[in-house]
């Protein structure tokens, strides 16, 4: 099998012509790549035809600097720069790369050192991850977007010594990583992404945010998976409630687009005819008794006026001392294209907390240990609920994709078990947080990342 990556190094134009790149004799009988004859070169959008010099002895690619300077690589080449190499005979395209875009929210270029504010450390993560395996990667905004029919380059951030901007080619691929709706549905972001698939055969994936309404409904249709279903409505009117309170002794009220835990309603039967409300708040649990459930459901409706929520069956999760938990699973496409479970972790609410998450006061643990210090059920073998957890997760990742027509390359799904051992799905996350649920230490290259560059990998090619 041929390499799949190669070294390359800019040299002194006057070394070598700006149409011909050098390479080793033996990587071009590997890859078959024919001596003399114009081929194109490739990396990300850009395209030129160069004249391909194989030369004895050489281990790695040589181009001019001008031709570095056109493919936006060379104010990021190193003593050491490897990158991914494929030879198409069929279109005579020798592609380098993949280059890998990832479309994030802001920037500060004022603040050097974090350019990219609290994602900065996994940004730079991303980039050792890639000099690695031979990918290279660049930062946009939604503020850098050209309009992709006028231009053939991008301004992008690029780490080489230090962040800088530069023009670069479109990506191969480009990972969504905005964090938040407003900035993903501006029409300028919505047409360059359609752009830059359309004119540039460029792979987008978790192109879209997805609220908890959309999945339920979404899932209902695969009768494999309601099994995990809560019974969960877009809570329209008090008739809703009513039904819903009726048959269970306590239900969730949940902010269809929130996130972190924020908005979040529980509501049960509290003496008589009174029902109390717990509200997530940062400090705690805020507790609100109501007379009646009408009185109740004018209070959360003025809520509603701003946000669509969504009703849902509570559960009698498992808990530890009394406090809630719960699993995320961080589900991605591998080097194969297929679902795997990156990773699964527990979830345990802090004190005065009915949420989870870190935001809220929550502690992250193994499963085995969380289910070993739980209420779980003595009926219930530990490992069995594990690898429960682990099937659900990725049923669901299949049946999210299945069923809403949208590329996502990793997902973040919520689980739950009962004090039976049942697995309950909670929520869907299409952008999965970098800085949390698994551990950010510096100059330590976690699964999640290096399964990102394996799926960029794959979506383009090499």
């Amino acid at each position: 099998m041929p390499k799949s990556k190669i070294a390359i190094q800019a040299i002194h134009s006057g070394q070598l012509p700006d149409d011909a790149i050098m390479i080793g004799e033996m990587a071009a009988r590997q890859w078959k790549i024919p001596r003399g004859q114009p081929i194109t070169l490739k990396f990300g959008s850009f395209r030129q035809t160069v004249r391909v010099m194989p030369v004895p002895k050489l281990d790695g690619l040589r181009i001019s600097q001008t031709l570095a300077q056109r493919t936006g690589l060379l104010q990021g080449l190193t003593q050491n720069s490897h990158l991914g190499i494929t030879y198409r005979s069929l279109t005579a395209t020798l592609s380098l790369g993949p280059l890998i875009g990832v479309l994030i929210s802001r920037d500060y270029p004022q603040d050097m050192g974090k350019p990219f504010g609290n994602i900065t450390l996994f940004c730079r993560e991303l980039v050792d991850a890639c000099r690695a395996r031979g990918a290279y990667v660049c930062f946009f905004t939604p503020g850098q977007i050209p309009s992709v029919s006028s231009s053939d380059q991008m301004e992008s951030w690029i780490y080489s010594g230090g962040w800088r901007k530069t023009l670069m080619p479109f990506p191969d691929v480009i990972n969504n990583r905005l964090t938040t709706r407003k900035l993903e549905n501006d029409p300028s972001v919505q047409q360059f992404l359609k752009n830059v698939k359309l004119l540039h055969s460029a792979e987008v994936f978790n192109e879209k945010f997805l609220d908890k309404t959309e999945v339920f409904d979404a899932l209902k249709k695969d009768s494999s998976l309601t099994r995990y279903l809560p019974e969960s409505h877009h809570l329209r009117n008090y008739a809703n409630l009513y039904n819903m309170c009726s048959r269970y002794n306590n239900v969730f009220l949940k902010p269809a687009r929130g996130s972190l835990g924020k908005g979040i309603i529980r509501v049960s039967r509290a003496d008589g005819e009174s029902y109390q409300a717990l509200y997530a708040t940062a400090a705690g649990s805020r507790r609100q008794v109501y007379p009646t459930l009408g009185k109740l459901y004018s209070a959360v409706s003025t809520k509603m006026k701003t946000a669509r929520y969504q009703i849902q069956q509570g559960l009698q999760l498992i808990d530890i001392q009394k406090r809630p938990v719960d699993f995320r699973a961080l589900v991605q496409k591998n080097a194969a294209g297929k679902w795997t479970i990156t990773s699964i972790v527990a979830r345990t609410a802090g004190n005065q907390h009915f949420v989870s998450n870190l935001a809220r006061g929550g502690t992250l643990s193994t499963v085995s240990s969380a289910i070993a210090k739980s209420n779980l059920s003595s009926g219930t073998p530990k490992l069995d609920a594990q690898n429960r957890l682990r099937r659900a997760a990725l049923q669901i990742a299949k049946g999210i994709e299945t069923q809403i027509p949208v590329h996502f390359g990793e997902l973040g799904i919520d689980l739950a078990l009962d004090t039976g051992g049942k697995v309950w799905l909670l929520e869907v996350n299409s952008k999965p947080s970098k800085n949390d649920n698994t551990p950010l230490t510096e100059g330590k290259i976690r699964p999640s990342v290096r399964m990102m560059i394996q799926y960029s990998r794959y979506l383009s090619g090499f």
